[in-house]
Formats: structure tokens, C-alpha cells, sequence
């Protein structure tokens, strides 16, 4: 990939890219960087309703996680193509949704966003929202291994179906 090619595909000049950026590798590393920002994804949990049961909830919530590793995947594998070197962190350009903020004794904004859809069901929840929100979370973070080998095809609304009611199938259970 060139700059002349990436300059055309976003409908520039060349040299304009060259007034914003460096060299193409600090442009690549720009794409990276704004491929991981999780804003979007934060402005889209946030807009979830809670009035909706909490199935739909974590379902929306899901379909938008599963958007955000999808463009970021698609940005990083075409990158890699360009044989971006491993390893350099990308230019400053926001978190990301599993940044693990909350490790280094930052709040992780996504945890809090998919905390607050379980809040309105606090009275019923066996576990504290924040404890379930990084179960959902490593869930659809996890299960991108399993559609990337082709092993599963699991999609937001199975997910929260085994999340919420288990592996067991419910007929069984009872």
C-alpha cells in the first residue's frame, strides 16, 4: 500500500497527507489508533435504552461490541499487510474498550457502560452489575476466538442467552 493509494482512497492529494502526517508509517499508526478509540462505542452503549428488558439491553450491547472488534480487527489485519511493525504503540488517539483501565487503578468506561444496563435489575442480579459486566465483556471479547477458527457461530443474542440462562438447555433445567 502506498500513500498515493491511501490519499486517494480518502479522496485527498497525496501531499495533503504529508501535511498532517510525517512519514506513512505515523499515518498507519493514526489508522490503528483510531480504530481502537472506543468513543463511538461508548456513545452507542450509552444510548441503550433502559427501559428494555435486559435481554435486548445486553443484545444491543453485544451487536455494538461486535461492530467495534470488527472494524478494529479489519483496520489491524490490513495493516499488517503493510508490515507495520509489532510492538510501537500508536500515536495518542484515545482508549480502547478493553484497555484494562481498571487494573491500573483507572475506571474502564465500557465496564461502567454495560454496568449501568444491568442497574435497573440490581434487585434481581446474583452478582454485583460491575462483576457481571466484565463476565459479558469477556465473554464477547472471547468468543471472537471461536468465529475467527470457525468453530462456533454464536451470534450477540446466543451469547446472551448463555450468559443469562446458562449452558443447560432450559427444559432440562427444570
Amino acid at each position: 500500500m502506498t500513500t498515493q493509494q491511501i490519499a486517494r482512497a480518502a479522496g485527498i492529494g497525496e501531499a495533503t497527507v504529508f501535511r498532517v502526517f510525517t512519514d506513512k508509517e505515523e499515518l498507519l499508526q493514526a489508522c490503528v489508533a483510531e480504530a481502537m478509540d472506543s468513543t463511538t462505542l461508548l456513545q452507542e452503549l450509552r444510548s441503550i435504552s433502559l427501559e428494555l428488558p435486559l435481554a435486548e439491553r445486553l443484545v444491543e450491547a453485544g451487536e455494538a461490541l461486535d461492530g467495534y472488534l470488527g472494524r478494529m480487527g479489519a483496520v489491524i489485519s490490513a495493516l499488517h499487510a503493510t508490515g507495520l511493525q509489532r510492538g510501537r504503540a500508536p500515536v495518542d488517539g484515545g482508549g480502547t474498550a478493553d484497555e484494562g483501565g481498571a487494573e491500573r487503578g483507572r475506571p474502564d468506561p465500557t465496564r461502567e457502560a454495560i454496568s449501568e444496563l444491568f442497574e435497573p435489575e440490581h434487585d434481581r442480579l446474583r452478582h454485583p452489575a460491575g462483576t457481571l459486566a466484565e463476565v459479558f465483556l469477556s465473554l464477547t471479547f472471547g468468543r471472537g476466538r471461536f468465529l475467527a477458527r470457525g468453530d462456533a457461530k454464536i451470534g450477540a443474542a446466543d451469547l446472551v442467552d448463555l450468559f443469562l440462562h446458562g449452558a443447560v438447555d432450559r427444559e432440562e433445567t427444570a
